[in-house]
């Protein structure tokens, strides 16, 4: 399921903030877009799954798995978010918060199975009735990278999730990010400012600084 950018460009007020981009990412593979606070990196992921709220506008075209979907809403898009805070329901267990995500259709006893899996695969087997709560930062950023893959989405978006992360703790979480985008082979769009957090191998989109006297599109 490869992901398509096609010239894209950032707008405000019909101004063009960044200049047209243009990428294919393939299963498996992760595009990077870099660039200082306030380039527009963050704003062009709203734009991706389908948030990105006026006066901002992008043009150009996104396809996924070869259809276009520049105009479809969020929810027909199966674009997954990743953020640096794991977001998770502080009411629900980590199972509870792992279910939330298994597509409907299997059995609860099934879902349950992908999600103990899931956990297994992380090194979180025995943590399903956790609190998020007692967990450690690592430990939560990984069961909220298992929720977003578990949701099986055609793309996942990473926001800069490894910023608040330790440098020990932020280097174990890449390899263990990257290493299951491959193994499921789901294309991905990562937003960084560290060249640290650059995958081997992969592809990087350098956005310049903006040249406007607006407010900042993006933190």
């Amino acid at each position: 399921m490869s992901l398509e950018l096609i010239g894209l460009h950032l707008l405000l007020h019909g101004r063009t903030l960044v200049p047209p981009l243009s990428a294919r990412v393939e299963p498996g593979e992760v595009l990077v877009l870099m660039g200082e606070s306030g380039s527009g990196k963050s704003s062009l992921l709203a734009f991706m799954a389908g948030l990105l709220e006026p006066p901002l506008e992008v043009r150009g075209a996104l396809w996924l798995d070869g259809r276009d979907i520049t105009a479809n809403p969020t929810e027909q898009r199966r674009i997954g978010l990743l953020f640096q805070d794991d977001l998770l329901f502080p009411h629900l267990n980590v199972l509870e918060n792992l279910l939330f995500a298994v597509p409907a259709g299997p059995s609860r006893p099934q879902r349950a199975a992908l999600a103990e899996q899931a956990l297994a695969r992380a090194g979180l087997a025995g943590y399903a009735t956790r609190a998020p709560g007692s967990l450690s930062g690592g430990q939560r950023a990984r069961v909220s990278l298992l929720r977003a893959l578990l949701a099986q989405p055609r793309a996942l978006l990473l926001d800069e999730p490894f910023g608040k992360l330790d440098a020990a703790l932020r280097q174990r979480m890449r390899e263990f990010v990257f290493a299951e985008l491959r193994a499921q082979q789901v294309c991905a769009v990562l937003v960084t400012h560290d060249l640290q957090d650059v995958p081997a191998g992969a592809s990087v989109l350098q956005l310049p600084p903006l040249q406007t006297a607006e407010p900042s599109p993006d933190a």
